[in-house]
Formats: structure tokens, sequence, C-alpha cells
């Protein structure tokens, strides 16, 4: 049993040039929607149905997206989401505006992408 600790998990913030417009993207992804409540342009949320769990995004002016996987910046943080197949999901990802950067012939059970920031998250295949 977890031991309880005061501590609640309630965000992901990404860094980017854009934060209405990564918002935007990932609010599409997922279903979610724009927090219409974020005050000005400097911080976006996105929420879904569970109370209290959110994506922010922050503005970062000088973001330099990771240049994965050669490494020379390095990624600080990526996403995974469970999907049920890949072609009725690349799809939407491509529309978008995210782009494949790693398809599954090395690890046959998720893909990899890259957000409009650049920011990397996977799909992985539900293993039901």
């Amino acid at each position: 049993m977890a031991e309880q600790t005061g501590v609640r998990f309630t965000t992901v913030a990404l860094d980017t040039p854009d934060p209405r417009g990564l918002a935007a993207f990932y609010a599409a992804l997922l279903g979610w929607r724009v927090d219409e409540d974020t005050s000005g342009d400097e911080w976006v949320n996105v929420r879904g149905d569970v109370p209290g769990l959110h994506l922010a995004f922050q503005l970062a002016p000088d973001h330099v997206p990771p240049t994965w996987p050669a490494g020379d910046v390095p990624q600080q943080v990526h996403l995974d989401f469970h999907v049920a197949d890949w072609d009725s999901t690349q799809p939407r990802v491509l529309e978008l505006g995210g782009r494949l950067v790693q398809d599954e012939a090395e690890h046959p059970s998720w893909r990899v992408y890259a957000d409009p920031a650049g920011h990397l998250f996977c799909l992985c295949l539900d293993s039901a």
C-alpha cells in the first residue's frame, strides 16, 4: 500500500514559444479543452475529465526543441499516450501539426512523435 505523503501530482508544464498554439494541439489530440480561465498568453492550461489534473504550456521565447535521437539538445520530458491502434491516431497527430520521428521498427509497441514545439511524445499500443 502506498504511503500518504501529502503530495499530489497535478500538472506537467511544457515550455513553448506559443502557449496557446501548443495548448490547442494537445486539446485537439486528447479531446480535452483549453481552460479559458487561464489569464494572458504566458501560461495556458488544458483540462480533461480528471479533476485537478491538467497539462500546462508556458511561454519560453528561446525554447530549443530536443534533437532526438541525436541528443545534441536532450529531451527534458516526454509524454506517453496509449491508443488502440496507430492507423486511426497517427493521421490526426500529423493533421494537427505533429510529426513522426521514429516508427515502431525498433520498438514494436510504440512510435515517437514531436509536437509543434518539438517536445517528444509516444503513442503506445494498448496491450489488451
